[in-house]
């Protein structure tokens, strides 16, 4: 079976076709819940979000501009849903002991596992925009032009923002006296 891409499923969702959106919402159930994952820590709220992302989707469906990549529009709008959901919260919650699946973490490279929730606790003490741009290159793998796209900012702003988030994330991590060996 050949394998449709993005933009030919989209319009045939467009067109009516309900298996398209089928394919789809398999397609990016998974990167989207871990990417809500990553970022609220909550599984049930990263559940809840990831199901408002895909009422979104499907709503908004015929203004999508096939000129940009899907994943970026779906994945700006699982980040502006995540950062929708811990502004609601008011408070940063004790993180949770399920890990997201399938893609790999700061503990892969740490290993031991009170150093990573040390990590992953200093992670939640960041502004979400800080947040946001740490989860999207190091533990979602985008590029800088996908995370410019992804946060319609600048490239040139995404560096610098991953650069101010990587030298607060140190900070934190000094002051729980953590440091690399």
């Amino acid at each position: 079976m050949v394998d449709v891409g993005d933009a030919e499923l989209v319009q045939r969702c467009c067109n009516g076709d309900r298996a398209a959106f089928e394919l789809l919402l398999r397609r990016y159930e998974r990167p989207v819940y871990n990417a809500a994952l990553r970022m609220l820590r909550n599984p049930e709220d990263a559940k809840d979000v990831a199901q408002t992302v895909f009422l979104k989707v499907y709503e908004h469906l015929s203004e999508y501009d096939p000129k940009y990549r899907f994943y970026s529009w779906i994945y700006r709008i699982a980040v502006n849903e995540s950062l929708h959901g811990l502004s609601r919260r008011h408070r940063v919650e004790p993180m949770g002991e399920e890990e997201p699946d399938e893609l790999p973490g700061p503990d892969d490279e740490v290993g031991d596992e009170q150093t990573s929730r040390q990590v992953q606790g200093a992670l939640m003490r960041l502004k979400p925009e800080h947040r946001t741009v740490i989860v999207l290159k190091h533990l979602l793998g985008c590029s800088y032009q996908d995370m410019s796209e992804i946060l319609e900012l600048p490239e040139k702003t995404v560096k610098s923002r991953l650069f101010t988030a990587r030298q607060l994330l140190k900070e934190v991590l000094l002051d729980q006296g953590i440091s690399r060996p």
